[in-house]
């Protein structure tokens, strides 16, 4: 039997060595560079310019097999996982691409000799699909690609027709986009699937799909042909695996099955039994499934976190972590130890596992231990709700509950609504929306792409590292996402002008565009506020102040000198501190991000936790002795491979760079001479020629944007020196109040703060005698029941909870064995409330934690804790007497 490892590399060879087709490796599965998507979700995802036309591709063939996560965003198979047995939010898409080269004929014969020869799977189980046609767009059925199946021995009745949704691929609302064909294996034991294609059975799974692209959908919906035709092809790495090595499901290959095995042995669970009702299996499914999307997606830069992304990865992890402790019965964070089975088991094929899995375990680990917090008291809650409504004969959960469990407990609502499933309930999502948009919910942020109508011409931006003036011709401009080739602009008009050649930089790789002013000799003049930069075209988006401008007009380029230095030394003041940040943190500290404007520096990077004083002190001190140094600054092109030899080299996780790639070396101007402690990275930005042009570097900010990154923010050269100014000015003004000089003012801090700390024990001593009064009048009130003295009342409003404890060890010393019970307001009419029992009382039975529940309650609240010391909150200030007098009952009940 071919294993999965086998079977991934046949497919590669198969193209490759075959049929000329270029192995080009997946690209990272969270896209950094690609605002659109939350994770790479299939295959064509990096070759997207490609079909764009705003890149030329390297090869017209090629071949790979790409990581994928569908967990979030359009495409959603999250729902899905552990309910079947063929959808994971992680799974792997062999593909092969023509770009432009072969097309329908070629992908069909090629796709049935794979399977049918070289895998030699029975062609009597294999249907395939066609588009049926689309009469609205006047786009006919797909009676091409038919009959090529036909020409390679598939019978007319296992070539189906399919609809728009299934048989008509579409890049967006606009853009590339054309009919496919789809290739679906029978795994019914008669072989009788053919009414199940396209059903949702899991008798009959598409294994394969190829994409023709061959059509643009314009603004208003028509279609019209590709001047180049291509072809995209995508296979479930998974589904595949699971036909030729014969067995029920995706999860019984050998892809889950060591995965399953880690999973018993951490969890201590019943083995799997492939049972799709029993919440059991579905558990090891899920959890099977989840870590390998976690694992690749932290592995690839994406973080656990809040937003976007990072809050797709957490609802996932608390997913599978609610099917360990309530399905498997784990008690302790279990997901990081099934880590290294993943690496191990895909690390071959995915070399980028094996680079700090450490750094991926610690991510789950600190999540896991977070939320394991909560969940307990969640779950038992969710039970509590739906005990309630048995009661009240209610099937659904309120909006307001699945919040309640969200916001208080971080049970996240598709947890809740797992839950509710599982006990024949539904939730009430949209109130819970309603509820979590009043407070502004996660993942809100929208990336939004306009799309352009109408050719791009290129640019020459060769001139963009020089400051020199440049004449070029104007093309055109794009106004209301239309590329003009014609006519005049007026006085007024807002476009993005586009030129033959341009020294202006387009914005990309973190760094803003330019900005500066275009002129024309008859006195027309054009200012730009923004340059960007799409696949290769150079917009130069701004206005024209007065004057006409018309295609083909000669035009005077001058940046704008101010704003592009005050860039440049951001950037290489950027590239500076990076190499400080590693030095002073570690190596292992990646780049997640930066943006470089005329103002500041921002950057983000891995770490897991807040920098010190003396860390930040040190990162400014080693930039700073590289400006005073005055380093040269050099850019170099060199081959990629070449330059990812380099000493020291560092290159932005996730981004995809060019071959050849730029350089840009501080402190040498000869690749030759570098050293690792030099710093050199891949960027295509602007710098300035010397270290000393930076002027000044100061640290402003830091927080944390994400687990495990974080974000410092630094300005240079001017800004540096106002802020400077500014803490000068604070400076001086606080040393003017204290009447002392600079260095003396951190010990007249010292000595106020000492003042402080004096006055605020004299009051809290105060409020201990006051305190004190008021528990001395209850000792001579106190009644004694059972052996015990029985100490119950109100205790002053504002009374702090370790005040009330320590008059619970004072009661304690006066009289021994004694059941004390005290409630007190605080502002904002929260009534806390403490119980507390002594050894002897706790031995019969007497537990505090009981106690202060049943009182809290009274005031419609909840609580516990120890059987010798417990607190609660209530919410009525006006029950505070009942449910004192509650305490008495109790008392009375239980010291009998």
């Amino acid at each position: 039997m071919l294993s999965s490892s086998d079977i991934r590399k046949q497919f590669v060879d198969f193209f490759c060595k075959k049929h000329g087709h270029t192995n080009v490796p997946s690209s990272p599965v969270v896209p950094l560079a690609d605002p659109t998507l939350l994770f790479a979700n299939a295959g064509m995802n990096q070759f997207k310019p490609y079909f764009l036309g705003t890149e030329k591709p390297a090869s017209t063939r090629v071949a790979n097999t790409q990581k994928c996560i569908r967990a979030g965003g359009k495409h959603n198979d999250l729902d899905d996982v552990g309910k079947d047995t063929y959808h994971h939010t992680f799974f792997e898409m062999l593909g092969n691409w023509s770009f432009g080269d072969y097309f329908k004929r070629e992908a069909i014969a090629w796709a049935w000799e794979l399977l049918v020869e070289v895998w030699m799977l029975d062609p009597t189980r294999l249907h395939v699909t066609v588009f049926e046609g689309d009469p609205a767009n006047g786009i006919p059925r797909d009676d091409e690609a038919a009959g090529f199946w036909k020409a390679v021995g598939v019978p007319p009745d296992r070539v189906h027709l399919g609809n728009k949704k299934d048989n008509f691929w579409e890049m967006g609302a606009t853009g590339p986009c054309g009919p496919c064909t789809e290739v679906h294996y029978d795994a019914t034991p008669d072989r009788s699937g053919g009414p199940l294609v396209n059903a949702g059975s899991d008798k009959v799974v598409e294994i394969w799909n190829l994409v023709f692209i061959q059509f643009n959908r314009n603004e208003d919906q028509t279609l019209t042909p590709l001047p180049a035709m291509h072809v995209d092809t995508g296979m479930g790495f998974e589904r595949i695996t699971k036909v030729i090595q014969g067995v029920n499901s995706n999860y019984d290959t050998d892809v889950f099955q060591p995965i399953f095995a880690a999973i018993q042995k951490v969890t201590g669970a019943a083995p799997y039994g492939g049972v799709l009702d029993d919440l059991k299996d579905t558990a090891y499914r899920v959890i099977a499934d989840h870590i390998r999307t976690l694992t690749f997606a932290l592995t690839d830069g994406a973080a656990i976190g809040n937003d976007g992304r990072n809050y797709v990865l957490k609802r996932i992890l608390r997913r599978a972590e609610r099917y360990g402790a309530q399905v498997l019965g784990t008690k302790e964070p279990f997901l990081h130890a099934l880590v290294p089975t993943v690496v191990e088991l895909m690390g071959s094929a995915f070399p980028e596992l094996k680079a700090n899995p450490a750094k991926v375990r610690s991510a789950i680990y600190a999540e896991e231990e977070g939320f394991l917090r909560t969940l307990k008291r969640g779950i038992k809650l969710f039970d509590d709700v739906a005990a309630k409504m048995r009661a009240e004969g209610r099937t659904q959960v309120s909006g307001a509950e699945a919040f309640k469990l969200h916001d208080t407990y971080g049970v996240l609502i598709d947890i809740t609504q797992q839950m509710a499933q599982e006990e024949g309930l539904t939730v009430d999502a949209d109130g819970f929306q309603k509820l979590i948009d009043m407070q502004g919910g996660p993942g809100r942020k929208n990336a939004v792409v306009a799309a352009i109508q109408g050719e791009l011409p290129p640019t020459d931006d060769a001139a963009k590292y020089s400051y020199v003036q440049v004449e070029a011709t104007v093309l055109g401009w794009v106004k209301d996402n239309a590329v003009v080739r014609t006519g005049a602009l007026a006085a007024g008009d807002s476009v993005a002008l586009l030129l033959d050649r341009t020294n202006f930089y387009g914005e990309q790789g973190g760094q803003v565009g330019d900005q500066g002013i275009i002129t024309t000799a008859a006195g027309a003049s054009f200012e730009v506020e923004d340059t960007q930069r799409l696949g290769e075209t150079v917009l130069h988006v701004g206005t024209l102040d007065h004057g006409t401008l018309t295609v083909g007009d000669r035009v005077l380029l001058n940046q704008s000198v101010g704003h592009r230095v005050d860039v440049m030394r951001n950037h290489t003041a950027t590239h500076l501190m990076n190499l400080a940040l590693r030095q002073v943190l570690g190596g292992d500290v990646d780049q997640r991000g930066s943006l470089v404007d005329e103002n500041k520096t921002r950057f983000d990077f891995t770490h897991d936790r807040p920098l010190t004083a003396d860390q930040l002190r040190e990162v400014e001190d080693r930039v700073n002795r590289g400006v005073i140094r005055d380093q040269v600054v050099q850019a170099a092109v060199m081959p990629l491979e070449e330059a990812k030899q380099l000493p020291g080299v560092r290159a932005v996780f996730g981004e995809k760079y060019p071959d050849p790639v730029r350089v840009v070396m501080v402190g040498t101007d000869n690749p030759a001479h570098l050293t690792a402690d030099m710093s050199v990275e891949f960027c295509g930005g602007t710098h300035v020629p010397r270290t000393g042009t930076i002027g000044l570097f100061k640290l402003v900010s830091q927080e944390g944007v994400a687990k495990g990154v974080r974000r410092v923010t630094a300005v240079t050269g001017r800004a540096a020196y106002a802020d400077a100014q500014a803490r000068g000015a604070v400076l001086d003004e606080l040393t003017g109040r204290f009447h002392c000089k600079p260095d003396e003012l951190p010990g007249r801090i010292d000595a106020l703060q000492e003042q402080l700390k004096k006055l605020q024990e004299q009051l809290k001593k105060g409020a201990a005698a006051d305190l004190g009064g008021v528990i001395d009048k209850l000792l001579e009130a106190a009644p004694t029941l059972g052996g015990a003295t029985v100490v119950i009342g109100q205790l002053p409003e504002g009374t702090t909870t370790d005040a009330a404890r320590a008059q619970v060890d004072r009661v304690r010393q006066k009289v021994g064995s004694s059941f004390v019970v005290f409630g007190w307001t605080e502002e904002g009419g929260k009534v806390p409330f403490l119980a507390a029992m002594t050894p002897e009382l706790v031995k019969k039975g007497v537990k505090a934690g009981d106690v202060v529940k049943q009182v809290a309650a009274v005031a419609g609240g909840s609580g516990g804790g120890k059987p010798d010391l417990a607190q609660a909150g209530g919410k009525d200030a006006t029950k505070l007497s009942e449910a004192l007098a509650k305490a008495r009952e109790l008392a009375g009940q239980l010291l009998k």
